[in-house]
């Protein structure tokens, strides 16, 4: 299942450049692409406000 992000999202990037499979893309919030999204986890561990979560 895919990670999703929230809106605790305060878009400062650290989760782009962790993305293995160039999955999330900018915004307002970041979002997560559930198709490109490989499970891997590495975005929630580098989110600072926590805003990143398994879907």
């Amino acid at each position: 299942m895919a990670y999703k992000i929230t809106d605790d999202c305060v878009a400062c990037g650290a989760c782009i450049s962790e993305c293995p499979s160039e999955a999330i893309s900018e915004g307002d919030i970041y979002v997560i692409d559930p198709d490109k999204c490989v499970d891997c986890g590495a975005c929630a561990d580098v989110c600072p406000s926590g805003a990143i979560i398994a879907g």
